[in-house]
């Protein structure tokens, strides 16, 4: 193998572009050294902060030391992504950049783009006078699906491809294939364009939804003091999705809506919001390693993507079925802390704001996967179980949580760079297996394993109690209230 015993992907002929350089950007720069062939003399990086700018001076790589924003980054990217040639790679890893303008423009200049999250502008997510529907992640994907509707085709773009979401959208569809197999049932395995196909055999399976359920135990070697905000990635973009409205996709199996929920009157119409915030909202959900935890509903791209993905719609247009779908985070304790802290203070984010490097940790796990349920061996959970220690050994530069993130940043180039001309695209639509298949040297143990446990377990049956005895599996059951 080339690279030692790392193999070399492919060669990006033009320049390459990293906006962003906190914990992701860091991580993902020895994977982008490690797996393409490139010229070093044409990769720049644009971070408002040089924190960790030794790390590009020592390689000689351009530093800009500047914010992209709405105003400049048409006048500050052009120049950047068509000098001298070739085909230009743009990876966004940043916060409060506008993703979608982002990607018309590096569409525009035939340049290739990936990011992990479709990021707004500076003062989307605090903006006062905007009402909570227009502050979720369901519009801001609605952003992302009328640019696709508008401009089809060209110089491929891969959205929201990190760990989540991202990579948990390829862990559905490999757990459903796993699912479908044990429980025997006759199927071909749809391709991946095919949400159609996709959505038949996740109703056929009996699949009522779906978590992305996470557990990070990475601890670290000093207890948190106070006033401070600690977290195992960007603490930024964990307050920004916090404080967004609590969101999920919306399956056909529920019977109960909580009273403070809302639908959306445009678009796929495959979720609904809370008005409450994502961050204060827990809900019941299971991990292999604790087995029975909360989780927050934090708001996530996926959680509307992977419900759309698997709808199905009758003749006239009318959805037959869809799984319910929402994150259940366990964030590390810290963050935990940290977050209890932040609302304790009427939302208001600690001065100082870190995130956690591996140097900083002495051990744990970051356990994500999917947990698929409601089917005829109840419930399924697939995913990576990674843990510090292997983290440390793999790559440098990141603990288990940015790994993750990193390696399905890592993939979603490979397949852009093999598939050039795929337009705009989503993780669920790209080739899952080719993903994964880049991305699991990285992934520590990846397992999967069924459980017994339902949302009505565990419960101390001291307090009356308004759930769902007859179907487990209702959001009712599974919303702390």
């Amino acid at each position: 193998m080339a690279n030692g015993k790392w193999p070399v992907y492919g060669e990006i002929t033009g320049p390459i572009v990293i906006i962003g350089f906190g914990s992701i950007g860091r991580g993902a720069l020895p994977l982008i050294e490690r797996h393409f062939k490139f010229d070093k003399s044409r990769m720049v990086v644009i971070d408002p902060r040089d924190d960790d700018r030794k790390l590009l001076d020592e390689r000689g790589i351009k530093f800009v030391h500047e914010a992209v924003t709405k105003k400049n980054y048409k006048k500050l990217l052009t120049p950047l992504l068509t000098k001298g040639g070739g085909q230009a790679f743009c990876v966004n890893l940043s916060v409060d950049t506008g993703s979608v303008d982002l990607m018309r423009l590096t569409r525009k200049l035939g340049a290739l783009y990936v990011d992990t999250v479709i990021e707004p502008w500076l003062g989307f997510y605090f903006d006062a006078k905007a009402d909570n529907a227009s502050r979720t992640n369901y519009a801001l994907r609605e952003s992302l699906l009328e640019e696709k509707r508008a401009h089809p085709g060209g110089t491929t773009a891969v959205s929201t491809c990190g760990a989540n979401p991202g990579m948990v959208s390829w862990f559905v569809k490999q757990a459903l294939v796993n699912l479908a197999r044990d429980l025997k049932i006759d199927f071909e395995e749809p391709v991946n364009g095919d949400r159609e196909g996709w959505a038949k055999l996740m109703k056929k399976a009996g699949v009522k939804g779906i978590h992305i359920a996470e557990r990070d135990t990475q601890r670290t070697k000093k207890p948190k003091p106070l006033n401070v905000f600690w977290n195992t990635w960007s603490v930024e973009g964990f307050i920004s999705e916090g404080l967004q409205p609590a969101e999920l996709g919306w399956g056909t199996h529920e019977k109960w809506m909580p009273k403070n929920a809302r639908k959306h009157k445009k678009g796929s119409k495959a979720g609904i919001f809370l008005e409450q915030p994502g961050a204060n909202t827990r809900v019941r959900s299971w991990c292999p390693t604790p087995g029975a935890q909360y989780g927050f509903l934090v708001t996530h791209n996926e959680s509307i993507s992977i419900a759309d993905f698997f709808t199905l719609r009758d003749k006239k247009g009318k959805v037959s079925y869809r799984p319910t779908c929402n994150y259940a985070y366990h964030p590390c304790n810290d963050a935990v802390l940290s977050m209890h802290e932040m609302f304790g203070q009427a939302g208001k984010a600690q001065p100082v704001q870190h995130v956690l490097d591996e140097n900083e940790l002495v051990d744990g796990v970051d356990e994500l996967g999917v947990l698929l349920y409601g089917h005829d061996k109840n419930a399924y959970w697939y995913g990576s179980q990674l843990s510090l220690e292997e983290a440390r050994k793999l790559a440098p530069y990141q603990n288990a949580t940015g790994l993750q993130v990193t390696s399905a940043v890592l993939a979603g180039m490979v397949w852009a760079l093999e598939n050039p001309e795929a337009g705009i695209v989503e993780a669920d639509e790209v080739d899952y297996r080719r993903c994964l298949e880049v991305q699991l040297p990285y992934l520590g143990p990846v397992n999967g394993y069924y459980t017994d446990w339902t949302p009505l377990d565990g419960r101390p049956g001291l307090f009356p109690e308004d759930i769902d005895k007859k179907d487990p599996w209702q959001f009712r059951n599974i919303l702390v209230r």
